[in-house]
């Protein structure tokens, strides 16, 4: 699209404005159909059978919501018309629009005005679409001094050449309701069929294992073919100082193995990075944190728990990203302080948990990896999971304690619209 055009025409020169003008085009068909069944509407002409294909189809439409199916058909017609832009899988996720069938009474009622929204609006530019083109025909045909009288439009008796100056502005007019249309249709799809909040939390869910499991995989990646990388570097650099054949042969074939594991890692990750490989297996929850609490007690560490709440009722991404917080916490005590006294809180409110580890800081805090200025990868991961959440993460020395203490939203997963 040229960059140098005016911006009030730039939307005549992008495809989604002819795709949406399309889409309201065909949501008129049902009325067209359903005014075969009154066929006086159609020899009065002019824009009474308009009237009548917005209306006809209307109870039709209202029990055609009533499917489940009929909200997967309009969320994918809508997608693929209305949403600008590529529509690979990640684009039409992000177009706010879902293709999921009605699960609740509740989105078939959304999915009816939906319907009753997309007739009217649809009439009504198809009726443009007809009406004004031959209204532009109308005032040229009055400009080459040819008398007209089209049914359904004034007549103009006295032709004139002026008449062509007018001749534009219907076409002008047609194009400025299709922009308008579709941009307003494309809003309401967002709205109206647009995920609920259980689709909403599914797909939060969905994001958060990707992601997650993505950083997983990239400290993996990291690990192991690093690992390759120094053991080959050093075994070729000592096979070439040793000068010996029989030294040569075992350096190589320790290049070989930790090459051939190397490439076995990679392909396991590519194929877990690929968008259509399967789910991980079911993770761990707070409902399991006691064995988290069993292991560090198996460890040497005093652990005492404090769990309250209905940490069953957790939304699934905040069970398992807490878990996986409490898991490193602890792990960072274990690693850092050795078997001390541990104290593990977790409160699940209505609107939060909360969760808290403190252990005596003696001997943790000379560790580089413990935190402070040097934060381990350990206590990072715990304030990237809790920002993942949209909630927030401290871990440092408190009062001669070193704490960690987390706090992860709920009332955004559970009330969300």
């Amino acid at each position: 699209m040229p960059s140098s055009l005016p911006a009030v025409l730039r939307p005549l020169f992008r495809a989604v404005t002819y795709t949406r003008w399309l889409h309201l085009l065909l949501a008129s068909v049902a009325g067209i159909l359903t005014g075969f069944f009154h066929y006086e509407t159609f020899r009065t002409g002019g824009w009474m059978p308009w009237l009548w294909f917005a209306v006809l189809p209307a109870p039709l439409l209202v029990l055609a919501a009533l499917i489940p199916v009929v909200r997967r058909v309009e969320g994918l017609q809508a997608q693929l018309l209305l949403a600008p832009g590529p529509h690979g899988r990640t684009a039409r996720a992000a177009s706010g629009i879902a293709t999921t069938p009605s699960g609740s009474w509740r989105e078939r009622g959304r999915t009816a005005v939906w319907l009753l929204m997309r007739l009217e609006v649809g009439v009504a530019l198809s009726a443009l679409t007809v009406q004004l083109p031959m209204l532009a025909g109308a005032f040229t045909m009055a400009a080459a001094g040819h008398r007209t009288h089209l049914k359904g439009l004034p007549a103009i008796e006295a032709p004139h050449w002026w008449y062509g100056l007018l001749a534009p502005l219907p076409l002008v007019l047609l194009a400025a309701v299709a922009v308008g249309a579709g941009a307003l249709t494309a809003g309401a799809a967002r709205l109206l069929l647009g995920p609920s909040a259980a689709e909403r939390l599914a797909g939060l869910e969905s994001r958060t294992e990707r992601m997650l499991e993505h950083n997983r995989l990239a400290q993996e990646l990291h690990d192991a073919i690093g690992h390759a990388l120094t053991v080959t570097v050093v075994q070729a650099g000592a096979a070439r100082a040793a000068g010996s054949p029989e030294f040569t042969e075992r350096a190589l074939a320790a290049i070989e193995d930790t090459g051939r594991q190397a490439l076995t890692d990679l392909e396991r990750a590519l194929r877990l990075l690929r968008e259509d490989a399967p789910r991980p297996a079911d993770r761990p929850t707070l409902t399991d944190a006691e064995r988290l609490l069993e292991s560090a007690r198996a460890a040497g560490s005093t652990v005492r728990a404090e769990l309250s709440g209905p940490l069953e009722a957790l939304p699934g991404p905040v069970s398992r990203e807490g878990y996986r917080m409490v898991q490193e916490a602890l792990t960072n005590v274990l690693r850092h302080a050795g078997p001390v006294p541990v104290s593990v809180r977790l409160a699940a409110g209505a609107d939060a948990l909360e969760l808290e580890v403190c252990n005596p800081l003696p001997g943790m805090a000379a560790e580089p990896g413990s935190g402070g200025r040097c934060p381990g990868r350990g206590l990072r991961g715990i304030r990237e999971r809790a920002a993942l959440l949209g909630g927030e993460a401290e871990t440092g020395p408190d009062g001669g304690e070193w704490r960690v203490r987390a706090r992860l939203p709920l009332r955004q997963l559970r009330d969300s619209p």
